[in-house]
């Protein structure tokens, strides 16, 4: 029994060794840069004189007067024809007023059966 624990024991820490390899070194890497000192320098004094675009709330800035594209008296005509025209977001837009068509059965007809089924007569088939 005790063989087996050790035999396991030695099996744990051999995994462990082989887990616990570190990296190897391998010093500082050396800055490789093709551009001369005098290009980094101009493009820092650049980058400091222009807005930081990480800044807080860099981008609600107030917008900008937008022109309009058309004349204040066009626009204001074509609002209130559009006002008064159908609302294109109803239901049913678009089909038109069902018109009256023409029937077959005479109206005084049609009166008096609806009498009789309002009063409990029974209606002829």
């Amino acid at each position: 029994m005790k063989t087996s624990k050790i035999i396991v024991a030695a099996a744990v820490s051999l995994l462990a060794a082989v887990g616990a390899q570190a990296e190897t070194y391998e010093g500082v890497h050396p800055l490789v840069s093709s551009n001369s000192r005098a290009e980094v320098r101009a493009g820092a004094v650049d980058a400091a004189r222009q807005d930081n675009p990480y800044a807080e709330a860099v981008s609600s800035r107030v917008a900008p007067l937008q022109t309009a594209s058309a004349p204040r008296g066009t626009v204001r005509n074509e609002a209130v024809a559009a006002a008064h025209s159908a609302n294109p977001y109803a239901e049913g837009y678009g089909q038109g007023v069902a018109s009256a068509s023409a029937s077959a059965v005479d109206r005084s007809a049609v009166r008096s059966q609806a009498y009789a089924a309002a009063h409990g007569q029974s209606l002829p088939l």
